[in-house]
């Protein structure tokens, strides 16, 4: 009886054991399984992306660094630390090398683009503009490439500075200067806008001896060549004027201005300007619609001219005279 009973106690302490042991290591196997993960694989995979699954594992990523590769594209891992496959606890780094891609690539064509366009290639492929020299093209456009220093599809290391030809567009055409001497503002005017050059500087200066209101001297001088675009200044028979305050405040009397917009969609930037012995005063700044009309008081008690720009453009001129 007795061994049968120490045969029963044994037993049960046996089970006990086995009980116990199994629990402790479900328990460690459940807290394990909840406190790590697998490492997944990340070489080759887009920084983007790495970033994204690393968080969706609660790891954390730690960059070491970039290398060139000429086996994996820019951006792209192409070292993990610690390998695909380890266990490792939540919250852990994984310290990964970032792809810069191939240290040489083959250099990009750039001619017929424009430079903007040719700068934004050459940066993205990690490369920088050189020395940018023009040059007139009757067939190319301006400010588009016409050659490079480096040819298309040779090889060249990232880095590299590149040198740009660049069309300026056509020669400009050059013209004799024109006599405006004797001339009025209007006529003058209209000649200097008709041979593509652009009004400069007004000043005005008087002459007894000479007609009131006409162009006494000029420059660039009657004869010289000049190009398109060239700024025309010119010097006109006036009394001199006084400040702008003591100009507005001592008007004796008023004219009215009046300009009515075209037809259109879009809104169109308008200044007008009143040139008065020398004086330039803005009397509007803005933008107008289509078929709006614009009233401006000018005052009368000095030699006036008013220049309207429409779009940055002289669309009109008018003389007002006190003498």
């Amino acid at each position: 009886m007795i061994t049968r009973i120490a045969k029963i106690s044994t037993f049960i302490i046996v089970l006990i054991l086995i009980v116990g042991v199994s629990a402790y290591f479900t328990l460690t196997l459940i807290i394990k399984s909840e406190d790590t993960v697998v490492v997944p694989d990340l070489v080759g995979k887009k920084v983007l992306y790495v970033l994204k699954i690393l968080t969706d594992f609660k790891l954390n990523a730690k960059i070491k660094g970039s290398e060139y590769s000429s086996d994996i594209p820019a951006d792209h891992v192409i070292f993990q630390e610690p390998e695909p496959g380890s266990e490792i606890k939540i919250g852990r780094d994984v310290r990964i090398i970032i792809s810069k891609g191939a240290e040489t690539i083959l250099m990009p064509n750039l001619q017929g683009l424009s430079i903007r366009q040719a700068r934004i290639i050459l940066e993205e492929n990690g490369l920088h503009p050189g020395k940018l020299s023009t040059i007139y093209s009757k067939n190319i456009k301006k400010e588009e490439v016409i050659t490079q220093s480096v040819s298309h599809g040779s090889i060249i290391t990232r880095g590299a500075h590149v040198d740009l030809l660049v069309s300026r567009g056509m020669r400009p055409k050059a013209y004799k200067m024109l006599d405006l001497k004797g001339l009025s503002l209007e006529d003058a005017i209209f000649l200097i806008e008709k041979n593509n050059l652009l009004l400069g500087e007004i000043k005005f200066y008087p002459h007894e001896d000479k007609p009131k209101n006409v162009i006494v001297s000029q420059e660039p001088l009657y004869g010289h060549q000049v190009i398109e675009g060239t700024f025309v200044n010119i010097i006109i028979n006036r009394k001199h004027g006084r400040i702008k305050e003591q100009y507005l405040h001592a008007a004796k009397g008023a004219s009215i201005f009046r300009y009515k917009l075209g037809d259109g969609f879009l809104k169109r930037h308008i200044l007008v300007r009143l040139n008065s012995s020398g004086l330039l005063i803005d009397l509007f700044d803005n933008f107008a619609k289509p078929g709006e009309e614009i009233l401006l008081i000018v005052p009368k008690n000095h030699d006036s001219t008013i220049f309207l720009y429409e779009n940055d453009k002289l669309i009109k001129t008018q003389v007002f005279d006190s003498w």
